[in-house]
């Protein structure tokens, strides 16, 4: 489902997560980000006070934007979210916003996103165009 460009785009730029709880959505950018080899898309747990409440009230349905601001190659990702507070996911996350923080914050968890569908925003021929 992630092709090489979108994984490549993924890697390099900040990811918008996007949320509602069926009466306001909510957009939060976020740094501390990665995907696994099996095209998941994980999330530490810094500030997602209400992201983590629209979860719960939807079931754990997200989108993710992700964009390049020069070229405008961009994807919309949606998929269900799990959240986890255990484990070497969690671990990794407070490892490095511990770092990055200098030890003023940490992750209290990670969201495990399963893709489940991918939509190029890229203005073009292919806008709309679902991978």
């Amino acid at each position: 489902m992630l092709n090489e460009s979108v994984k490549k785009l993924l890697a390099e730029s900040m990811w918008d997560l996007a949320t509602c709880d069926g009466s306001e959505p909510n957009v939060v950018p976020v740094a501390f980000k990665d995907v696994t080899d099996d095209g998941k898309l994980i999330v530490g747990d810094v500030f997602l006070e209400t992201t983590l409440k629209n979860l719960k009230s939807s079931g754990g349905k997200i989108a993710i934007s992700v964009y390049d601001p020069k070229s405008l190659a961009g994807y919309q990702i949606k998929g269900t979210a799990e959240y986890v507070t255990e484990g070497d996911v969690v671990a990794t996350f407070k490892k490095m916003v511990e770092q990055m923080f200098n030890g003023a914050a940490t992750a209290k968890g990670a969201l495990i996103i399963t893709p489940e569908k991918v939509i190029v925003t890229t203005p073009g021929a292919d806008n709309k165009k679902i991978l």
